[in-house]
């Protein structure tokens, strides 16, 4: 049982590792102002989550959430301490420690196909991280927006502005991020089952 807990451990540093380095390559492409890009950093955390389950997929995200606020912070315009804190909270810490949730959305399907499952759990927990971002931006983001313009944040809520801001921007970049995330997760489960390290058996019809 301890090697066990060690190999999980080593694996899940390695796949910290290699989600860091892939944010590293996406830093390269165009971002978002305020934060965001177009990357596929999140599929090592969701792949260690296949691997290892629920408990150190966490684990992962939560290790990795840290590791993206040292690199970079992104920290909003505004004036009070508790906007700081909901935006670690929202844009960090739940945004990817979550992604450790996929094998609880995937388990449901796996009686219809274990690829179809590996896909809709990561594209699941990428919904997550977008709400994550999205109730973020209306909270948050948008605050500072409407200041600019001289609006309150009764304002926002009323006109519905806050919510097109953070759904337009958050979703730009968001949306081709689930796609990514869950085809890759779906292409490398192929490649290497995560249970196993071996190829992906065909699975019989109406197994």
């Amino acid at each position: 049982m301890k090697n066990k807990h060690l190999r999980a451990l080593a694996e899940c540093a390695i796949f910290v590792a290699l989600a860091f380095a892939l944010d590293l390559v996406g830093k390269f492409f165009p971002s978002w102002p305020n934060g965001g890009s177009i990357t596929v950093a999140m599929v090592p955390v969701v792949y260690a989550a296949y691997r290892h389950g629920v408990k150190w997929g966490l684990a992962t995200g939560l290790v990795f959430s840290a590791i993206q606020m040292m690199m970079g912070f992104w920290a909003p315009p505004v004036t009070k301490f508790y906007f700081y804190l909901l935006e670690i909270l929202l844009d960090y810490v739940l945004a990817f420690t979550l992604l450790g949730l996929a094998p609880l959305f995937a388990r449901p399907f796996f009686r219809l196909s274990r690829l179809l499952g590996y896909g809709v759990g990561a594209v699941a927990v990428c919904v997550i991280r977008f709400l994550c971002s999205f109730i973020s931006g209306v909270i948050i983001w948008s605050e500072s927006y409407y200041a600019g313009v001289g609006y309150t944040m009764a304002d926002a809520f009323t006109d519905g502005g806050a919510w097109i801001f953070s759904l337009t921007y958050n979703g730009g970049y968001m949306l081709p991020n689930a796609i990514l995330t869950g085809v890759l997760v779906v292409l490398l489960c192929v490649a290497v089952d995560p249970k196993t390290l071996r190829r992906m058996k065909k699975e019989k019809k109406g197994a």
